[in-house]
């Protein structure tokens, strides 16, 4: 497979000085312990609607010792939630919605992956607001590994509450 074109130039960002850390992540995204898909955010440009972070990838990581055994890879489906993430930490961080609403996955499009990613690397995702609004928003995110292109995906976020309310609400009980 021929590698794809490189999406942004990543010399451009100071990966070791991340302008939100962990612990300004989690002030905007309630993930916690095993599916915290973010290690740090880089930029943010809320007039061009771009935000770029990452997550690196480590052999401790949860899924790594069952996926697969021997030659562990970064789920599909895990570089969508750390893009729905992404998303999640634009929409609080610049206000985007109501205050304390949460943002949650609402769809995944056009998605494909096109690199492995495995322990040891450092997945870089770029997101692009296609449609940025308090009711809905969607971006398109490409996830790199050095220049090389890993996947792509369309996320579209809606709000659902505040989260102190989703915190307290009880579930609905099973019908039995």
């Amino acid at each position: 497979m021929a590698e794809e074109p490189v999406v942004a130039d990543l010399t451009a960002y100071d990966f070791d000085r991340p302008i939100a850390g962990i612990e300004q992540i989690r002030g905007a995204n309630p993930h916690r312990f095993e599916f915290e898909m973010l290690t740090g955010i880089v930029h943010v440009d809320p007039a061009n609607h771009v935000i770029v972070g990452f997550k690196d990838v480590k052999d401790t990581d949860f899924w790594a010792r069952g996926h697969m055994p021997g030659f562990p890879l970064f789920p599909g489906v895990l570089m969508c939630e750390a893009a729905a993430q992404l998303c999640g930490y634009y929409y609080i961080s610049q206000k985007v919605g109501d205050e304390g609403v949460l943002l949650a996955l609402a769809g995944v499009d056009e998605a494909r992956f096109i690199r492995q990613v495995r322990p040891g690397e450092r997945l870089v995702m770029v997101g692009t607001g296609l449609k940025v609004r308090r009711r809905m928003t969607r971006f398109r995110i490409v996830g790199q590994v050095g220049s090389e292109k890993a996947f792509e995906a369309v996320i579209t976020g809606v709000p659902v509450g505040k989260l102190e309310e989703l915190r307290g609400a009880k579930a609905t009980p099973a019908v039995e």
